[in-house]
């Protein structure tokens, strides 16, 4: 793990009315660094993940993102601290174009340049590119996909969520999105990524962390946890 943690959760507890979701989510994710959460469904990665954006307040518990208290903050102050999200479901507009999309969603940090533009976006998804006039309902599935990160990446962020980025995808447009997350990874982004394909999320993370019933019940390497019998018989069909 990176020296500098830009994301830190202490013995997070959130939920739904009487209904408590998460129960003492301790986690960490360093500059720099591709972490795997995974889980089945109904374990509480999706609540996670609307505690750190901002969507739901924790009941208890701590979340700090660049050193600075966000816990219960709106989303819109925590989009502006610099964490981005692309939902699960990918959620493009149907009658926007490519490069209607991006244009749109460009956000600039003041005092620095842009490190995605549009330009160099085309360079990381070419597909995009050959693309960019079709409206949002006229891209496969993986092309959508591919959007709605190049979308996330315009806003500048200082650290990317991916909620099930290889949800609904065939094999090849699955490798196809996971070498793009391997190649931001290369260019130091931090990515907290959650993902029911383990093995593939854990080839191409850092470490992992595995919920279950709103807990953490295992973390560790990604190579430890690819090798962990347990992360075998619950996620990889060994």
């Amino acid at each position: 793990m990176s020296s500098t943690t830009l994301l830190e959760a202490n013995a997070i507890e959130a939920g739904y009315g009487a209904s408590q979701v998460l129960f003492g989510i301790d986690l960490r994710i360093g500059a720099g660094e591709v972490l795997a959460l995974l889980g089945r469904n109904g374990m509480g990665k999706s609540t996670l993940l609307k505690v750190i954006t901002g969507m739901l307040a924790p009941m208890r518990g701590e979340l700090r993102f660049g050193g600075a208290a966000i816990g219960g903050h709106k989303p819109d102050a925590i989009a502006r601290r610099g964490v981005a999200i692309v939902p699960e479901g990918r959620h493009v507009f149907p009658n926007l174009s490519v490069d209607e999309h991006l244009r749109a969603f460009a956000r600039p940090r003041p005092g620095s340049a842009p490190r995605w533009t549009v330009e160099a976006l085309y360079g990381l998804f070419p597909r995009l590119a050959e693309r960019k006039a079709n409206a949002g309902n006229q891209l496969s599935g993986g092309e959508q996909q591919m959007l709605a990160i190049a979308r996330a990446l315009m806003c500048e962020p200082r650290m990317l969520l991916l909620d099930e980025p290889s949800m609904g995808l065939a094999p090849l447009l699955v490798k196809e999105i996971f070498g793009v997350i391997a190649r931001l990874k290369s260019r130091g982004i931090p990515i907290l990524l959650v993902e029911q394909n383990a093995h593939a999320a854990l080839s191409v993370a850092d470490r992992g962390y595995v919920l279950e019933t709103g807990a953490i019940a295992l973390g560790g390497p990604a190579a430890q946890l690819l090798g962990d019998e347990r992360v075998k018989a619950a996620y990889l069909g060994l």
